[in-house]
């Protein structure tokens, strides 16, 4: 994750160069800048759009060269990007993500910047933007899939807002990809990367070619990017069970209280937290029964009365695990078992995707060519290919819902009906007898995402001093993607049987070759389930996403006037722009008839957008003492949207250098995201949430609106909710979903003192931001609407205004909610930036030491306006502190690098003591040591070749362990955190030719 890295410095202490440079040009310039010359010609820089004759800039600029990632052990460029250096250790969706929801879907890595999150960082290739790429709904970002990897030149990183400069997404900052322009000759390139432990093994075969003539250029490359894919099992930390680490003990461990299994004697195992709630159980309405070894007996809704009648050793249960030895009570042959006694580990689920395998195939084309004419035009092009074949593995709960008096209860049938018939018509509208919790084992999905992007401009010379560029790109991502799912009429038609004259039962329809579902058992609940059964309910969907944005745009740039210490400099210009989105998910989505999966309508729906911009370069003093510099910049964009309106953005920077060896930067403006696609025409998704979410669950116990307003509905004082919440999700535009707007505040100071030349060259730099979202874009989740509707005024509730217009409340008691995207969170994010580079001859060679350090003083938020600004920096998945350290020497051909990570131990106890007046310290284990990660490699770079080898991960080091306590998305008892090593000890080797 380490790799060293430029600061953005004034003249000679930069590494940029202009984007028509070759990449041999790169060492030259470096020497021209070290002698502090002033011949270098015009270049632009990520933040800017006018061409200076310096480096200078108002903006913190952060610059990664191609050779640092490769000492580094990055195999993509989709790694490089989502490491500390680049992201100061906020969160980002990775392919460990592959069992979560996220917009992209599956297999699409993101990037986010300061913590606010992938749809409002900007990613461009070439300062041109990358258009958003993925399946299902809700593709809104760049997937970093589609970047090809050997044509990169280097990486220019903005962390400043910059809508202004760039349009609608640069809230938090701007990654520019560079490649390089003019290549002669052909390289091939190769890279592995081995895992020690097996699983999640990286290889890429790249090629690039090119060839530049008098008057043109053509270059290109093509890459195989493929990683194996490591499961839970390959990892011990991951494919031990997790533990609720619950009561810390005198050691000062955690886990004292934890519940023993007493069939195994060991800590419960917690496998299904990220999806079902146990297996091997059977629900039933309460009955007398036995507990099982170490159960207390789970208590429930029944009348108190019934207490008076328990037998010694009884007590009442709805839920059971199968146990032969008992042989009395109403259930013989189960045991009664409270919440903590429910199964809910399979060995199967050690061969779920821990780290989800793809194939990557990208092609990349660029070139050329002189017109002489059109004031020195050339005729340029870009095209870029990829298709991305990722596919995930998981593990399924399965139930089944045997009706009252079905023959399929077989010896169970005196059970009587204690849940009503589910809204899905999954039991073909009969009460529910006994539900059958079981472990259904592993499912996949999978995706095929073919992406391209054609760019093609003119730029030239309106004169000698003004020049222009004019370009037309169109960009389109094709998904089809693939589920394993279980069908709901399937599983109903199953569920319908009649005798098959020998013993057993048969499909009342077999039109479509229906298999009848097993008979209740204990084997049934231990999910050894039919083959046949299986394949009949569980079918592959079929889905497909299209998303396509196309671009015009139109610039020019050059001088206006002069002043006495300089020109002031512009870049005016206009660009049109136009996105949609077509996702038409598998006709059992669309119809609801996926058996405990979300349903999904298309989603459909474009905006477009014309926009005016202007920026001005202003030097108002230069070469005075106490003035060696001092620049304004001032930038402003019209935008007009057809979706929300128009909008304006402006942004006011400035630099100030009162001696050489000191400058002083500052920029304040806005910023702003138009809502995503997804968010305005997201076709209604249906879900579920847990039963629990029922505001009424025994409201005689409330108070205020809630005891109030359920009060009213007839529900008995101990209402139970007996069934999940069914919440439909769709998106904002018919709620006139706004954009959100933002305020950016940046300052910094950058020291370069001049020491004597033996003791090498120091520079420092400090960056503080302030970014502030407001009427942030944010989807409700079912329980909050919930909440505010039967929270609601009595006189609301009733006349089902307000949120209840999102609430059904049905005949059977069964809810469903309507969530939509609106405009009502706000986001904030301070912190600090800082960066110190060493350079200094040792010997017969160069040592370089690179350190970076990001500091998050504030990352908070709130969903309501009246609700509590919380801020939860330093919490889980959201560290203070995270570092980066790069230490280099070069000897003639050699190269050593040695690298270090850290990320900030964190501290869950400070916000619950803070904001909810709760102390976990003697609870949970949410405190983690701070975590570090070492790697090293070694060059040697010969004529035209070179070759690189190094181990990420020295010391093997595992992610930090924390308590199941809901407060995360977990792995183990590992927090699912992309700024952690998942992959251990990994060695890789990097070769390169020239021919």
């Amino acid at each position: 994750m380490a790799l060293a890295t430029a600061l953005l410095l004034p003249v000679g202490a930069a590494y940029a160069q202009n984007a028509t440079d070759s990449a041999d040009q790169t060492e030259e310039k470096k020497e021209e800048t070290s002698s502090k010359t002033t011949t270098l010609q015009n270049v632009t820089v990520t933040g800017s759009r006018i061409a200076k004759d310096t480096f200078n800039s108002v903006s913190p600029v952060q610059f990664i060269s191609r050779e640092e990632t490769t000492l580094a052990g990055f195999n993509s460029t989709a790694a490089v990007l989502q490491s500390n250096t680049v992201t100061g250790g906020s969160e980002q969706i990775n392919n460990a993500f592959g069992g979560y929801v996220t917009d992209g879907g599956p297999g699409a890595n993101t990037l986010s910047l300061r913590g606010l999150g992938p749809t409002r960082t900007l990613l461009l290739l070439n300062g041109r933007r990358v258009a958003p790429a993925g399946s299902r709904g809700s593709v809104g970002s760049a997937d970093l899939n589609v970047l090809p990897n050997i044509m990169i030149d280097r990486i220019e990183i903005l962390k400043d807002g910059a809508s202004s400069i760039y349009g609608s997404d640069a809230v938090a900052g701007v990654v520019n990809v560079i490649t390089k322009t003019k290549v002669d000759g052909a390289s091939v390139e190769f890279q592995h990367n081995a895992t020690q432990n097996g699983g999640g093994d990286e290889t890429r075969w790249s090629i690039m070619m090119g060839k530049t003539g008098d008057n043109w250029r053509v270059s290109g490359s093509f890459e195989i990017y493929d990683r194996s894919e490591l499961i839970v099992g390959d990892r011990g930390w991951a494919s031990n069970c997790p533990l609720p680490l619950v009561g810390r003990g005198a050691d000062g461990r955690y886990g004292a209280d934890d519940y023993i299994d007493p069939v195994t004697g060991e800590p419960k195992c917690w496998g299904l937290d990220a999806g079902g709630v146990t297996i091997n159980t059977l629900g039933t309405a309460y009955l007398l029964g036995r507990p099982g070894l170490g159960n207390l007996g789970y208590y429930g809704t029944y009348a108190p009365e019934m207490l008076e009648f328990l037998p010694p050793g009884f007590d009442y249960f709805n839920r059971w695990r199968p146990n032969a030895s008992i042989t009395d009570g109403d259930l013989p042959g189960f045991e009664g078992v409270d919440y903590f006694g429910r199964d809910s580990y399979d060995p199967r689920m050690k061969k779920e995707s821990l780290i989800s395998p793809t194939t990557n195939y990208t092609g990349f084309l660029q070139g050329g060519v002189d017109l002489n004419a059109m004031g020195d035009a050339e005729l340029y092009f870009e095209l870029l290919a990829t298709r991305r074949e990722s596919r995930q593995t998981g593990y399924l709960q399965h139930t089944i819902d045997y009706a009252a008096n079905s023959p399929l209860l077989g010896a169970y049938s005196f059970l009587p009906a204690y849940m009503a018939a589910p809204a899905d018509g999954s039991t073909n509208g009969q009460n529910v007898a006994a539900r059958a919790f079981v472990g259904w084992g592993l499912y996949n999905n999978w995706q095929e995402v073919d992406f391209y992007r054609a760019t093609a401009g003119l730029r030239g010379n309106l004169s000698s001093e003004w020049s222009y560029d004019t370009y037309f790109s169109h960009a389109r991502s094709e998904a089809d993607y693939f589920t394993e799912n279980r069908l709901t009429d399937r599983y109903a038609k199953s569920l319908d049987v009649v005798s098959d004259g020998a013993g057993g039962f048969r499909c009342r329809d077999t039109s479509d070759g229906c298999v009848a579902a097993p008979m209740l058992t204990a084997d049934v609940l231990a999910g050894n389930l039919p083959q046949a059964y299986k394949d009949y309910i569980m079918q592959v969907t079929h889905g497909n996403t299209v998303y396509t944005e196309s671009t015009f745009n139109f610039g020019v740039n050059g001088p206006l006037f002069d002043l006495p210490y300089g020109t002031v400099s512009s870049a005016l210009g206009v660009e049109y722009r136009r996105a949609e989105i077509d996702d038409t998910p598998d006709p059992n989505s669309a119809a609801n008839n996926l058996y405990g999966f979300t349903a999904s309508a298309p989603t459909r729906g474009k905006d477009s957008v014309s926009e005016a911009f202007a920026e001005v370069e202003i030097p108002v003093l230069s070469g005075l003492p106490g003035a060696e510099e001092l620049t304004f910049n001032v930038s402003a964009r019209y935008t007009d949207y057809d979706s929300y309106g128009d909008d304006t953005t402006w942004k006011l920077g400035m630099l100030y250098t009162p001696v050489s060896w000191l400058s002083l930067r500052a920029s304040r403006g806005t910023s702003f995201r138009a809502p995503a696609l997804f968010e305005q025409f997201l076709g209604a998704t249906s879900g579920f949430i847990q039963s629990s979410n029922d505001p009424c669950i025994n409201w005689a116990s409330k108070t205020g609106n809630v005891r109030t307003n359920c009060g009213t509905l007839g529900l008995p004082n101990n209402f139970n909710q007996t069934q999940s919440v069914t919440v439909i999700t769709k998106g904002g535009a018919d709620a006139n979903l706004a954009a959100e707007t933002s305020n950016a505040l940046t300052a910094g100071i950058i020291l370069q003192p001049e020491f004597p030349e033996w003791f090498g060259d120091l520079s420092f730099a400090a960056d503080y931001y302030d970014v502030e979202v407001k009427n942030g874009v944010s989807r409700l989740t079912g329980g909050q609407v919930l909440n505010l509707c039967y929270g609601s005024e009595p006189a609301d509730f009733n006349a089902g205004t307000g949120y209840c217009n999102f609430v059904t409340r049905n005949a059977n008691n069964s809810l469903s909610v309507i969530t939509q995207y609106v405009n009502v969170s706000t986001d904030k994010v301070r912190g600090w930036d800082f960066t110190a580079r060493y350079v200094r001859d040792i010997g017969q060679g160069e040592f370089r030491a690179t350190a970076q350090v990001s500091h998050y003083l504030e990352q908070s938020g709130r969903v309501f306006p009246n609700d509590p600004v919380r801020d939860y920096a330093g919490t889980l998945n959201a560290p203070e502190f995270t570092g980066v350290l790069d230490l280099s020497y070069k000897l003639r051909n050699w190269r050593m690098r040695y690298g270090l990570d850290w990320v900030d131990g964190i501290n869950g106890y400070e916000y619950y003591e803070k904001y909810f007046n709760t102390d976990y310290r003697d609870t949970y284990q949410m405190k983690t040591d701070d975590y570090f990660l070492h790697s090293a490699s070694l060059q040697y770079t010969g004529d035209d070749w070179a070759i690189t080898g190094g181990v990420r991960n020295i010391a093997d080091k595992e992610p930090p362990r924390i308590s199941v306590s809901g407060a995360v998305n977990m792995i183990g008892n590992a927090p699912l955190y992309s700024g952690v090593d998942y992959l251990g000890r990994t060695f890789f080797v990097n070769f390169t030719k020239d021919f």
